[in-house]
């Protein structure tokens, strides 16, 4: 029993949370630009299934709380399509039955008779919000703690490594990668370790003046606290990391803002990045990770953020801290996923409204089906492949083929 609930404060309550939080964010920003476009709206429930709360407020939108904390959702008014998107005589059967039921006038509050600018905005929100829900942590923490920064300066170099080949030395600190200005040694490494065997071009500052180094990240098998063992590019440089080399950064509120965005555009440059070499190729796919995967890592971070408290508000303070970090990066995954140009996801609804807009007038409801289920295919194959990976990972086959040896 103690067992049990250890497990479910681990894993369960701080995945549920994280992913709530992200997927209801998302579904708040949709909420949020309809309403300011006054677009007409059923339903926003946080949670699926039965409603264990619900009430409707004054502009007639019922909010309730399902009793399955893993999202939520909004309902625009006569928004019956599974593709969100009616064609042509969908739209004349839908105006003809509102001015049946004398809502006629009503008639340009529905989602599906906004101007192609409107409901694009609405779409997009969504995923928008993640991005700024990220930034807003990531200042968020900036401003109020600031960060600890190590700058890369070089400790030692593994002989017969890239880094000796590309001519690196002890003492050398990097200040750009590929032309870009970065002196987080954090920062590096994780462009590193997603590039193995595409070359990278270092600016180091050496005795004061700056020369180029180039070197390409050989593959290694790294065992990582929070994400296990992975494959992830190193070119054998050893930091110098004691503690007179961390750099306390305070910021203002504008520099926590940029900082906010400087970060979300890195995780998210970085996950195109490595999505555009794992479709092409270059890396391995074993890397995706589906809910089994993102709660596994939830639990691995509130574990990690807990060890060593001193007390129950030490422990909860630091597993809240690790957890809104955690938020902030995968919201930034959600907000790139959606807005992928695929049916079902909000980007796949903005490609049909650029096709609208320049065709004036909806795609054929026989192309929209067709696209919706070709869409949910791939949506539904990604996430029953990334599944596979974690179950792999988790050995859980080892695990049962345990049980009937």
């Amino acid at each position: 029993m103690l067992s049990f609930i250890q497990t479910a404060l681990l894993y369960v309550v701080p995945f549920l949370l994280v992913l709530g939080v992200v997927v209801t964010v998302h579904e708040l920003g949709h909420f949020l630009a309809a309403k300011a476009l006054g677009t007409k709206i059923d339903r926003f429930s946080i949670g699926f299934g039965r409603a264990i709360a619900a009430w409707t407020d004054k502009d007639g939108v019922e909010w309730r709380v399902g009793w399955l904390p893993l999202g939520g959702y909004v309902r625009f008014a006569g928004d019956d399509n599974a593709a969100s998107i009616p064609d042509a005589e969908d739209l004349a059967d839908m105006r003809r039955d509102l001015v049946a039921q004398g809502r006629g006038p009503e008639i340009s509050r529905y989602f599906h008779f906004k101007p192609i600018w409107q409901r694009a905005i609405i779409v997009a929100a969504g995923p928008f919000i993640n991005f700024a829900l990220a930034i807003a942590i990531f200042a968020g923490i900036l401003m109020s703690l600031g960060d600890m920064t190590l700058p890369f300066r070089v400790q030692s170099v593994t002989p017969d490594s890239p880094a000796a080949a590309a001519g690196f030395r002890p003492g050398d600190r990097v200040v750009a990668v590929n032309g870009r200005e970065m002196t987080a040694y954090q920062e590096i490494v994780q462009i590193i370790e997603v590039r193995g065997g595409v070359p990278i071009r270092f600016t180091v500052d050496r005795g004061g003046a700056r020369l180029d180094l180039t070197a390409t990240p050989e593959w290694q098998m790294k065992e990582d606290r929070i994400a296990g063992k992975r494959r992830a590019g190193a070119i054998g440089i050893t930091p110098a990391q004691s503690r007179e080399d961390f750099v306390h950064v305070e910021y203002g509120p504008l520099e926590a803002l940029q900082g906010g965005v400087v970060r979300t555009w890195s995780i998210l440059t970085t996950t195109i990045d490595y999505l555009g070499r794992m479709i092409s190729g270059q890396v391995s796919t074993d890397q995706l990770r589906g809910p089994l995967g993102i709660a596994d890592i939830t639990g691995k971070v509130t574990a990690v953020s807990t060890e060593g408290a001193p007390d129950v508000g030490a422990m909860l303070g630091g597993a809240a801290f690790a957890l809104v970090q955690l938020i902030a990066v995968i919201s930034v995954s959600i907000g790139f996923m959606n807005l992928l140009p695929v049916p079902v996801l909000d980007g796949g609804h903005l490609m049909f409204y650029a096709y609208e807009a320049v065709a004036r007038r909806p795609l054929a409801a026989k192309v929209q089906a067709a696209g919706y289920r070709v869409g949910l295919a791939l949506v539904l194959g990604l996430m029953l492949f990334a599944t596979w990976n974690d179950l792999q990972r988790l050995r859980v086959f080892n695990l049962f083929g345990g049980l009937f040896s």
